[in-house]
């Protein structure tokens, strides 16, 4: 699964790395967190059982972490992330999952099914390290910033494409999803929990101002507001 563009990094045994108007549109309900995944065998799915047995038999040691090297196809800027065998543990397990592993997952979908490809001009990715709580309640403009640079970065935004991301609540770790559609205006929140996204007044406050700057920046005219659409 990292054999690309990987290197292993030997660290002291057993060392983790922790980096750590509405309206409702149909679509599939969203299991709580906590809930183990129906199979007819009763526990872990088939696929889960052989991603596992896959990682487990990996060229990761345990005690060692890899280091993934990303390109700025993925999110717009080239970065490095790390991430240990123990890491993949928070998908078996259904435990709090870290940015390591959300990344890593956006790489190895991105890099097996989306580049050389038209997806790359349909879906693009918001690194989650780069836009959280934490940053919005320090510096929303320096973060507002960063989401426009984003954006410029992915050229032609007249075309319908999404821009996801994966953000961290930074009340227990809850992750929420958003996706942008710059040319339509719209906005997709996907939560499994409920509620929408009046619980983090702060991050759609960025986020609309970025589409708007964004927007001005490239001489678009805004023919209406920004909708916000929470996603069942």
């Amino acid at each position: 699964m990292l054999k690309k563009a990987c290197k292993d990094i030997p660290t002291k045994s057993g060392t983790k790395t922790n980096p750590k108007s509405q309206k409702e549109v149909p679509g599939q309900m969203l299991d709580k967190a906590s809930k183990e995944i129906p199979t007819t065998s009763g526990t872990k799915s088939q696929i889960m059982m052989r991603l596992e047995k896959m990682v487990e038999e990996s060229d990761i040691m345990h005690g060692a972490i890899r280091s993934v090297d990303m390109d700025e196809g993925v999110f717009g800027i080239a970065h490095s992330e790390l991430i240990a065998k123990e890491d993949m543990q928070q998908l078996f397990e259904h435990e709090e999952l870290g940015i390591a592993v959300i990344h890593t997952y956006i790489w190895y979908m991105y890099d097996t099914l989306m580049r050389g490809t038209e997806l790359c001009n349909r879906f693009n990715f918001i690194a989650a390290s780069r836009i959280n709580t934490t940053f919005i309640t320090k510096n929303p403009t320096s973060v507002m910033n960063e989401l426009v640079d984003r954006f410029m970065v992915a050229g032609d935004n007249t075309t319908p494409s999404l821009y996801f991301l994966p953000f961290n609540s930074g009340n227990g770790g809850h992750w929420v999803l958003v996706a942008m559609d710059l040319s339509r205006l719209m906005v997709y929140y996907l939560d499994s929990l409920p509620g929408n996204w009046s619980k983090y007044p702060s991050m759609k406050k960025t986020v609309d101002a970025a589409i708007l700057k964004f927007r001005s920046k490239k001489n678009y005219r805004n023919r209406k507001e920004i909708t916000w659409v929470r996603v069942q």
